[in-house]
């Protein structure tokens, strides 16, 4: 993987499209043997689209999971992710719509139940993210939307899940190495994925009493439709060179951490980060 680079390249929408990257990024690994770690469990995945939320999707299903995939209005990127479910033997369903609005968030859990009869993970995993050159840059309405779809969503979905979850059960959020670094040109999105350390940790306790896990994964440059989504062309060629290791990752590195976090193997772990980042040692 260390050889693979990226040509520069745009999308004008967020949060991008997976089908039209170049390179397509990789989303699991043909070395990946599942074992049934999570068999016939029922997973809800936000942003399950393309990107980490199609690497998580299909790992799931390879270890024996259903999902419930959510999106924004990436289509085509969701009915290829349902069909990669399907073609490992799991059930798919795919929800559209704006996790930002509470009673979607109820409809996201109405409908896994429904259609699944229980519901045992949910990964927070939509974000949107926006490059600017200075704070007074922000726009108010760009900040509540960002807050609004990167955190308030956590809360939403996570009132709406918790009453049908129970002992065994598990909450994984993906935060971001810029939560620990800082970013001065993803300010509002930095932010927000700092938010997201803050509630997995102060959940912890209080779900622990009720035998359930929170974590979180902080993914470093990762190689997903919300690069070229955010990032001028220029920027998305040399994506990846500021880690140790000078490349971007892919999802299907991501992939097996979100596995590890949701399954029996994790069971003593609750109100942490797995920081999967290229490299970069981080003092947490």
């Amino acid at each position: 993987m260390s050889e693979r680079k990226q040509p520069p390249q745009e999308q004008a929408h967020q949060p991008g499209a997976e089908y039209k990257m170049d390179p397509k990024p990789e989303y699991i690994r043909s070395s990946y043997r599942g074992v049934d770690k999570l068999k016939d469990k029922v997973a809800i995945i936000t942003g399950g689209d393309s990107g980490i939320g199609r690497a998580v999707a299909v790992h799931y299903a390879r270890e024996g999971a259903d999902c419930t995939i959510v999106h924004l209005e990436e289509d085509t990127d969701a009915r290829e992710t349902q069909s990669l479910v399907e073609a490992e033997g799991r059930r798919c369903l795919i929800l559209k719509g704006d996790v930002g609005d509470p009673s979607f968030c109820d409809e996201i859990v109405d409908k896994t139940l429904a259609e699944f009869g229980k519901l045992n993970i949910v990964v927070h995993n939509s974000a949107e993210q926006h490059a600017w050159d200075d704070i007074t840059d922000i726009p108010p309405d760009q900040l509540q939307r960002t807050f609004q779809t990167n955190v308030f969503s956590h809360f939403y979905l996570t009132k709406a899940a918790l009453p049908h979850m129970s002992e065994g059960d598990t909450f994984i959020c993906t935060s971001s190495i810029n939560a620990f670094k800082g970013n001065p040109s993803l300010i509002d999105y930095t932010a927000t994925k700092g938010a997201i350390q803050g509630l997995v940790r102060s959940l912890a306790k209080p779900l622990a009493e009720k035998g359930i896990r929170i974590n979180a994964v902080a993914p470093g440059p990762v190689w997903t439709p919300l690069i070229p989504a955010s990032f001028p062309a220029e920027k998305v060629e040399s994506f990846g060179g500021q880690v140790p290791m000078d490349r971007a990752g892919q999802p299907s590195e991501m992939g097996p951490a979100y596995v590890y976090l949701a399954c029996e193997e994790s069971s003593y772990m609750s109100g942490q980060t797995l920081h999967l980042n290229g490299g970069v040692v981080l003092n947490t």
